[in-house]
């Protein structure tokens, strides 16, 4: 199974005119997402402020432009678990530059998504960006060093 792009993404919401639809396709894209390892549910891998259970791993490897990193995520909640499937498509396998660079807000806006979350789910959207880009600034940090 591979991840949707973020155009892909953007583009099928736009196609859904009703909130209904999108919510079912924002779960479509959680169910999408590869299995994550249980060995890697833990407190380490646990996003905090989040009122779900979400769990972020980041992979980095070195290349060219500097660090790139990949995530796997997971939720015990079915919409939050379609929120990672976008910061994923959004973030993954990308340069940490990159990473930092990328404004979410403007994605979420875009489709729609930031009118239409819980206080709750976009205080956990902002703990899972907070984390991604903390990553970004650690894999630059240590390939500096």
């Amino acid at each position: 199974m591979t991840t949707s792009s973020i155009d892909s993404i953007i583009e099928d919401f736009e196609l859904l005119d009703n909130w209904d639809d999108r919510y079912r396709y924002l779960i479509e894209l959680g169910r999408k997402l590869p299995p994550f390892p249980e060995e890697q549910r833990g407190d380490a891998t646990k996003v905090q402020g989040c009122a779900s259970q979400v769990w972020l791993v980041s992979r980095t490897t070195t290349g060219g432009e500097g660090p790139r990193l990949s995530f796997v995520g997971d939720s015990d909640a079915h919409i939050v678990r379609g929120l990672i499937a976008i910061l994923l498509a959004l973030y993954s396998d990308r340069a940490a530059g990159d990473i930092l660079a990328t404004d979410p807000g403007a994605v979420f806006a875009r489709i729609g998504l930031k009118d239409h979350l819980t206080p709750q789910r976009s205080n956990g959207l902002r703990s899972m960006v907070e984390r991604i880009r903390a990553d970004a600034l650690q894999a630059l940090a240590t390939s500096v060093n």
